[in-house]
């Protein structure tokens, strides 16, 4: 080492950290009345284990991440977001449909991460950390139902890992049924949707459906 690098003194720093962690927690409290609202179903919500939602009622709070790999996606969010902006795509854009299931009324929320609406194209945007089995199966299912609550007729997968950046193309599939989809949820019906959703979940430690060493 340089002798003069090794007189530098070196000290840790929170500084940037503490700056990302306010804005997510301010992010995340902005959220927190509304993820505890029975009647607000977030289209994330149709692609995973039913009882996840019902948990996240009860106990919201676990929701909360503050990873490196969450932050780093939504940064690459975020870069691919705004060179999207210039060649005419809408970014971050929000809507909401409504439901009525047994007779109650639920509002079906949902963000899309890119949206050209003249050409009717669709963009959501993944991070891994592996380009292995890819396109995951619940980010077609998610997509596909963005496709046809906003009747759009092409959608595009981009993931971006260390190794590579792949995109896919889909057709919109008119045979998805939203209403089903959203009754399912409500009745609490498919509890693990996919067999890997049990090692990520926040709520593990206290589901009755947890698998076991999956």
């Amino acid at each position: 080492m340089n002798q003069n690098i090794q007189n530098i003194r070196i000290s840790t720093s929170h500084t940037v950290t503490h700056m990302i962690y306010r804005e997510l927690l301010k992010e995340y409290m902005d959220k927190f009345e509304e993820a505890k609202r029975p009647d607000i179903v977030y289209v994330t919500d149709l692609v995973a284990c039913t009882h996840k939602f019902h948990l996240r009622h009860l106990f919201p709070e676990l929701t909360m991440r503050f990873e490196p790999a969450a932050i780093l996606g939504d940064l690459v969010h975020m870069g691919l977001e705004s060179y999207l902006e210039k060649h005419g795509y809408e970014v971050e854009v929000p809507f909401e449909k409504k439901y009525k299931i047994h007779g109650r009324e639920y509002t079906l929320k949902g963000r899309l991460d890119a949206y050209n609406k003249n050409e009717g194209i669709i963009v959501e945007i993944k991070t891994g950390r592996s380009s292995q089995n890819l396109p995951r199966e619940h980010h077609i299912y998610q997509l596909q139902i963005y496709l046809s609550l906003l009747e759009a007729e092409k959608g595009i997968l981009v993931y971006i890992t260390p190794e590579k950046i792949i995109e896919y193309e889909f057709k919109r599939d008119k045979s998805i049924n939203v209403s089903s989809l959203l009754k399912m949820l409500v009745e609490d019906t498919v509890h693990p949707k996919w067999s890997w959703e049990c090692r990520y979940c926040p709520f593990q430690k206290i589901c009755p459906y947890s698998l076991k060493g999956e």
